[in-house]
């Protein structure tokens, strides 16, 4: 196994790797709105991990979706060379990473060009006085508002209970439609909606290992 900075040297010559840091934001980012015309070089539909981690996630509905492009999006350079090189390693040409902090994340996609994302055990951000950091808070909902299409689905997948009632209350004062919800997804996981549970991540096993439950929304802005 490489080094932390053997990796990241790696990752520099990682062709489905990109880095958006906020010494960049003056100059922009240039895949921002071209993102399928650029690099995936087709029309399909995109769906956005923020927060991927080792992109285990990104890599798992990728295998289910050919048809779809996927990027996986974290700031730890480390964590993201693991799902860089199984999708460079499995030839999958519709899996990308983006290494940026994501309150960027709206200086980095277009209007209306991303079609879903996934948020996927975030850091909770527990206190009062973080709760600006929740990746579910009104602040980050106008961000990711600029560049999800209209019915694009957000998903949210937390073994935090107090997350999970927050994004609930945060859906149910701004009017959002949720599509569905569930405070033990295991136990109550739609046959067709295996891919749910199928696909875990690596914080994901050590919870479900403890025997916590895994909380599950998915709502849209309309």
């Amino acid at each position: 196994m490489p080094s932390k900075q053997e990796k990241f040297a790696q990752l520099e010559t990682f062709k489905n790797v990109f880095s958006f840091f906020f010494t960049q934001l003056n100059q922009g980012f240039n895949l921002k709105g071209r993102w399928r015309e650029v690099h995936f070089k087709n029309k399909n539909p995109i769906v956005l991990e923020l927060g991927c981690g080792k992109g285990e996630y990104t890599i798992g509905l990728a295998e289910k979706h050919p048809e779809k492009n996927f990027i996986g999006m974290d700031l730890k350079g480390n964590r993201i060379w693991t799902g860089a090189m199984q999708a460079i390693e499995a030839k999958m040409p519709h899996v990308a990473f983006l290494r940026c902090r994501i309150d960027f994340v709206d200086h980095c996609f277009g209007e209306n060009e991303v079609d879903e994302i996934w948020i996927t055990f975030p850091d909770p951000q527990p206190q009062k006085t973080r709760a600006r950091k929740r990746l579910t808070h009104p602040i980050f909902l106008e961000r990711y508002k600029k560049f999800l299409k209209p019915n694009g689905l957000i998903h949210l997948k937390t073994d935090s209970t107090s997350l999970y009632e927050y994004t609930l209350e945060v859906i149910r004062e701004n009017n959002y439609p949720l599509i569905w919800s569930t405070n033990d997804l295991y136990a109550n996981c739609p046959a067709d909606r295996e891919e749910l549970i199928r696909i875990k991540t690596y914080y994901e096993k050590l919870f479900t290992d403890k025997g916590e439950n895994i909380k599950y929304l998915s709502f849209r802005f309309s």
